[in-house]
């Protein structure tokens, strides 16, 4: 059980890291990930949200909170990084898909950047892969209906 909030935490971290710097210093120092430049279909990389600024955030911030939580520096680095590369990757396949910054696909949204980064926590030895398993998935339902109370308290630009 305790594992599994561990990775819960971890993986909450990582995601919420660079919506509470957007929030707290809206566009400043705001560097798209993807320079502005657009793939072969015309559409940008990523998109607007996606900021060099949030990708730093979200891996200092877990690698700070794994830490905190008495797991290694190098496995918090690592599921930060593996966490916004899912997310990357989800804003990759959305763009692709012809939708805009910011637009809501339940699961392409939460499935990549929650089970990414058990590939660097599952293989400690205190988290079993069902911990792991279990708080990923624990992710992907609570953070539609936790993105809507970030919205509804002004910390998040949209609902979803």
């Amino acid at each position: 059980m305790i594992a599994t909030v561990q990775v819960l935490i971890i993986i909450t971290v990582a995601n919420a890291a660079p919506v509470v710097l957007s929030f707290l210093l809206g566009k400043r120092n705001g560097q798209p990930v993807d320079g502005g430049r657009h793939w072969r279909d015309g559409r940008r990389m990523f998109g607007p949200s996606k900021t060099v600024r949030g990708v730093v955030a979200a891996v200092i911030a877990t690698t700070l909170v794994t830490v905190l939580l008495g797991l290694p520096l190098a496995a918090g680095a690592a599921a930060g990084i593996l966490a916004m590369a899912g997310d990357l990757a989800s804003s990759f396949t959305k763009r692709r898909l012809g939708l805009v910054p910011s637009s809501r696909f339940i699961g392409l949204d939460q499935v990549p950047e929650a089970f990414l980064p058990l590939l660097a926590l599952v293989p400690l030895p205190m988290i079993s892969p069902a911990s792991g398993i279990t708080a990923a998935a624990l992710f992907v339902l609570l953070g539609p209906p936790a993105s809507w109370v970030l919205y509804r308290a002004g910390i998040r630009r949209e609902p979803h």
